[in-house]
């Protein structure tokens, strides 16, 4: 039945998630060349936010916890499971005084109005994942950027998102550089839940009446702990807050 009912609204969500994605392309345009970089996050965070308001029409609603717990001023290295594209809309709107920048595949470079322009000018990296050696400077390079300008690192180590909610073995690599060459930062495990649900019929119907929860963790600072103890407590954070 939800699915049936779906249809019809899911037509108007996707004419307003559309429209809202080509009305910031130029906005974000203009702010990033004219203004500069504080303009162009201004124009994403609020890109965002109507982003954020064309979910809350097919009923999805958010919660975040844990957030007072996040240190600022420093770099911070956000280590979370990845369910839907939601997962991205929702960090960038309510972790926006955290600069939050993502380590994203590159086919979401370019075709994509607002969000490819975000992604190619905002400080994200983009990586080929049939070309692993390529990504090792593209994610240097953020790490040595979110510890010049304390901002963050969004980092999904299961590499592709869950469409079931269940998480994937985490890859190490790409945190591992991150904490490598971001001495300074800290490791923010982050638990996602019910994202997946927006997208379980596929693109279209998108599932109606969602509760999004992000679970934010116990924050770990790079420099006290080795490599692999940060690996093993971030999963493990991560994973134990996951809730099917």
């Amino acid at each position: 039945m939800e699915k049936l009912v779906s249809y019809p609204i899911s037509v108007i969500y996707y004419l307003l998630f559309g429209l809202t994605l080509l009305i910031f392309h130029p906005i974000q345009w203009v702010c990033f060349n004219v203004f500069g970089y504080q303009a162009h996050k201004k124009s994403v965070d609020y890109l965002n936010l109507f982003l954020v308001g064309c979910t809350n029409f097919v009923g999805t609603t958010y919660k975040f916890k844990g957030v007072k717990g996040i240190p600022t001023n420093v770099p911070l290295i956000f280590v979370c499971n990845h369910q839907s594209m939601y997962d991205i809309i929702a960090m960038i709107w309510f972790l926006r005084r955290f600069h939050v920048k993502f380590v994203s595949k590159k086919e979401l470079g370019s075709g994509i109005p607002s969000v490819s322009y975000n992604l190619t000018h905002g400080g994200s990296v983009l990586i080929d994942r049939k070309e692993p050696k390529q990504a090792i400077p593209a994610i240097k390079g953020l790490s040595e950027y979110i510890q010049k300008y304390n901002r963050s690192a969004v980092i999904f180590p299961e590499g592709t998102r869950s469409k079931t909610g269940h998480p994937k073995p985490f890859a190490q690599s790409g945190l591992k550089i991150l904490c490598k060459y971001a001495p300074d930062a800290y490791v923010i495990p982050v638990s996602i839940n019910n994202s997946w649900k927006m997208v379980k019929f596929g693109f279209f119907p998108v599932g109606l009446g969602n509760r999004l929860t992000f679970a934010i963790h116990e924050p770990l600072k790079v420099s006290d702990y080795s490599f692999e103890e940060i690996s093993e407590k971030a999963e493990s954070a991560v994973v134990k807050g996951i809730k099917i």
